[in-house]
């Protein structure tokens, strides 16, 4: 069987509240991050994201008061993510309550900053990760919640972050985000195929189906979703049943 397949559910806050949006535009409100995380939490979601959307492109810090919020009322593993640039981040971030950390745009931006963390803290506390998009002339990675297309290629990226010592890695197709059209199989298959490390599957949940695809089709290890969770349109006990019963390893 294999490890358990996980489900995460990704409360994107901006100024406080959870938000959604598509490809990466047009938020809308989502309600209250603590009392989503812990509905989330009791529902038997595997893990939690909390990312700060706009933190890298507003130049501030996460909100750490309500990652200490959230953390209280977890009993499942929460990474959280958002304008992370340097080590005392990191610390500010576990010190609050927070399993695990995700990094974007500072580590395209300084790649050692990855090396720096899974020194200091080990690679399961870091969380790569990469926002990109499917331009004419191939993946790209993109920075600052998707403004800033970069040089950097998704899969030689995604191999450099491996050798640099991170744990996981949450890939996030932006054509596909928000859309509900699928997930971004064969890239994610390319990424799961090519690495020993986890990968984590972003952007294109729309129906159960979709997240069975990510895993048979995908070779994904994890499935985060947010707007069909928050909007109550898939509830995780009945996605984690409905996988069950197409055979796939979930913790109930």
């Amino acid at each position: 069987m294999g490890l358990a397949k996980r489900i995460i559910p990704c409360l994107d806050v901006k100024d406080g509240e959870t938000v959604k949006g598509t490809n990466f535009v047009n938020l809308r409100s989502a309600g209250d991050p603590v009392e989503l995380g812990k509905a989330y939490s009791e529902q038997g979601a595997d893990e939690l994201v909390f990312l700060d959307i706009t933190a890298s492109f507003e130049g501030r810090k996460t909100f750490t008061e309500m990652v200490t919020k959230v953390a209280e009322t977890l009993n499942i593993p929460f990474t959280v993510g958002g304008g992370i640039n340097e080590l005392a981040d990191v610390e500010r971030l576990l010190y609050a309550g927070a399993d695990k950390v995700s990094v974007n745009s500072a580590a395209i931006r300084h790649p050692e900053l990855i090396d720096q963390i899974t020194t200091r803290f080990g690679s399961q506390v870091c969380v790569c990760a990469i926002d990109a998009r499917l331009d004419e002339d191939g993946w790209h990675c993109y920075l600052k919640g998707g403004r800033e297309r970069t040089e950097r290629q998704l899969f030689e990226w995604a191999h450099e972050v491996q050798e640099r010592g991170a744990g996981e890695i949450l890939f996030t197709s932006m054509n596909h985000d928000g859309t509900k059209n699928g997930y971004a199989n064969e890239a994610l298959r390319e990424l799961a195929d090519h690495l020993s490390i986890p990968i984590i599957a972003s952007g294109g949940a729309g129906k159960k189906e979709h997240f069975r695809d990510v895993f048979v089709e995908g070779h994904a290890d994890a499935a985060l979703a947010a707007s069909v969770f928050h909007f109550g349109e898939i509830p995780v006990p009945e996605l984690k049943q409905y996988l069950t019963k197409e055979g796939i390893n979930v913790r109930l």
